[in-house]
């Protein structure tokens, strides 16, 4: 039997109109929650992500301000500015949008956002936070995959959760946050020597390598909950992720597609930490 699709699509629109009843409360209250979103150069990819994230702000009630800067702007500047917004009180949320310039130090970029601000969960007392389980915000890809995960009713309390990735943005979050429901979690990546060897134990496979179709269906345990994070280009040319979906879906119970999983899953995410970083302010 064909694997259930994950809809990021669907979960992500019911969240996001959560999100706009917060919204409308605190603003009903004086506190209209507001991002203030930083692209600096002309990234083609990253204005596209940029003006999907100034989107579903508007649309969903929020307050939001893009600040594009040209690929020329110094590190001193870009740090002047964020400390504007740090201290700007209609701006809950400050999201510098990456890759940045080789010029400028992305991790101290990161550092100088304000933690009350830090609604992308990067900052290294974000990523404290989350190791030690105190509140804070949770970095927003990792965020909306264990919402998904969630979504289907499935049990990670004992299962075995693969994550295949390593990055300080989704794989390290994604494995902790794994291992807070109880999972038991495999952490493999670029130098994993037999990578189906762990994936085909697993109840849970995350693939967040990005490399095409590097999961492929023998590599799969029948039943498995599979989340694509992967953003890749096939051959010809199309949006694809790091699971090899046709194959894959064969084999498992519940699999999420590219795109339309984890993808508007992230924005959302983004949405619930500034929502919620304005309900602390309120307080």
């Amino acid at each position: 039997m064909p694997a259930q699709i994950i809809d990021g699509n669907a979960l992500s629109r019911q969240i996001r109109a959560e999100v706009a009843q917060r919204a409308a409360a605190l603003t009903a209250r004086g506190t209209r929650p507001g991002l203030a979103v930083v692209l600096v150069g002309e990234d083609p990819a990253s204005q596209v992500y940029v003006r999907n994230k100034v989107k579903a702000c508007e649309e969903s009630g929020l307050h939001s301000v893009l600040e594009r800067y040209p690929a020329t702007l110094s590190e001193a500047e870009l740090l002047e500015r964020i400390d504007a917004l740090n201290l700007d009180p209609a701006i809950h949320g400050i999201l510098v949008q990456m890759p940045l310039p080789r010029h400028i130090n992305p991790h101290r970029v990161i550092e100088a956002i304000s933690t009350r601000k830090d609604v992308d969960g990067y900052s290294t007392l974000s990523a404290g936070e989350l190791m030690t389980q105190l509140p804070g915000f949770r970095p927003c890809t990792p965020y909306g995959c264990m919402k998904l995960i969630e979504s289907t009713g499935f049990d990670l309390r004992g299962k075995h959760a693969v994550v295949i990735g390593r990055s300080n943005t989704v794989g390290k979050p994604m494995a902790l946050l794994l291992l807070q429901a109880n999972a038991t979690v495999t952490v493999c990546h670029s130098a994993t020597p037999d990578l189906g060897l762990h994936t085909r134990q697993a109840d849970v496979v995350v693939a967040a390598a990005g490399r095409r179709d590097m999961l492929t269906a023998d590599m799969v345990k029948p039943g498995a909950l599979v989340i694509d994070v992967g953003i890749n280009r096939n051959d010809a040319g199309k949006l694809c992720g790091d699971v090899d979906f046709a194959g894959v879906s064969q084999v498992a119970g519940w699999i999420t597609p590219v795109p339309g999983g984890v993808g508007p899953m992230t924005i959302a995410m983004l949405l619930v930490n500034t929502v919620e970083a304005a309900e602390r302010a309120a307080r």
